[in-house]
Formats: structure tokens, C-alpha cells, sequence
């Protein structure tokens, strides 16, 4: 007879997995400051592209590490991060003509969200299965509300940042916890 032997993952609490997921909100200011010194403020296609890269591959990095027990391989986690994050910033901000108002702002950041949501969709759905497709509707929401923090906070996002401040970063990460917590409650494969 073979006894179920519960993974270490599974004896976890949600509070526990959303406070180990809480440090990764570090990869948005980071990623954000370090493509701000490379490539500048974000008023043009070609610099919304390397700006988006370079800062969705630091937060992609810095949420691997968050889940990396659970969660996909490193490199398809950081390329569909930084891809979408590329791919999302040059759509949003030409789409509303690189304006830094809030409103402005807020449709970018929707952009944006469903841009990496997309991509890191294709990567979780090994892992979730088609609950996976939800993640980019949320990203959007979230990452719309993240500018509209940061914008109410007295963030200078005249100054064209690749992504929302630390207090934006704060919100989404924390509610994107819930992707931690599903990766974590996932039953091991074999333990069926």
C-alpha cells in the first residue's frame, strides 16, 4: 500500500506562499530604473522595445525566483516577461501617444499587462492547464491600476518610465499572488 506523502509545497499556507511571492515586486523598480539608465525616458517605438525587454526580463527573473519550486523553467518564464513586455509598452505607449496623464496611463498599463499576460499564459498553461487564460484579463486590470497608484502617489511619470513606482508595484504584486499560490497548490504530478 502506498501512503500519500504530501510535498512541502502542499503543507504551505497561502499567507505563507503570498509572503514569499511579496519580494519579487522588487524586479518592477529595478527593471524599471536599470532600462531607464540604458535606454532613457519611453517617447518612441525603439526605446519602448529594448525598455520593455530589459525590464520584463529583470521582473521575470525576479518572479521565477518567487515561484521557481513551482512554477515553469527560468528561461520560458524571463523571454515570455521580457517578449511581452516588449511587445506591450511599444503598442500602449504609441497607442496613446507616449502622454504620461493618468488616464493615459492606465490604458498603457492595461496594454502592457495583457501584452505579458499573453505570453506568460502560453507558459503556465502546461502548468494550469486553460485556467491560464484568465491571467492575461488580470494582468491588464492590474497593471492599469498599478499606473493610476503610482500616478495618485505624486510619481513624476511626465518622466516616461518603462513601469509604474514601487507603490503600483506594491498592489499588483500583491495581488498577483494568487498565481503563486496556484502553481503551489497544484497536486505533484505522480501524487495522484
Amino acid at each position: 500500500m502506498h501512503t500519500y506523502q504530501p510535498t512541502t509545497t502542499l503543507l504551505r499556507t497561502w499567507p505563507q506562499i503570498g509572503l514569499r511571492w511579496m519580494p519579487t515586486f522588487l524586479g518592477f523598480p529595478i527593471g524599471g530604473y536599470i532600462a531607464n539608465l540604458i535606454v532613457g525616458r519611453i517617447d518612441a517605438v525603439a526605446p519602448a522595445v529594448l525598455g520593455g525587454a530589459i525590464t520584463g526580463a529583470i521582473l521575470g527573473l525576479a518572479q521565477w525566483l518567487g515561484m521557481r519550486r513551482t512554477g515553469p523553467p527560468p528561461t520560458r518564464w524571463v523571454v515570455a516577461s521580457a517578449a511581452g513586455l516588449a511587445v506591450g509598452l511599444a503598442a500602449g505607449a504609441a497607442a496613446v501617444g507616449y502622454d504620461t496623464d493618468t488616464g493615459a496611463l492606465a490604458v498603457q498599463g492595461a496594454v502592457c499587462g495583457a501584452a505579458i499576460g499573453i505570453g506568460q499564459a502560453a507558459v503556465l498553461h502546461r502548468h494550469l492547464g486553460r485556467v491560464a487564460w484568465v491571467w492575461p484579463a488580470l494582468l491588464a486590470g492590474l497593471w492599469a491600476l498599478g499606473w493610476t497608484t503610482t500616478a495618485s502617489a505624486g510619481i513624476d511619470v511626465e518622466s516616461q518610465y518603462t513601469v509604474f513606482g514601487s507603490s503600483g508595484a506594491l498592489v499588483v504584486t500583491a495581488a498577483t499572488s494568487v498565481l503563486a499560490i496556484a502553481l503551489a497548490s497544484r497536486p505533484e504530478r505522480g501524487a495522484r
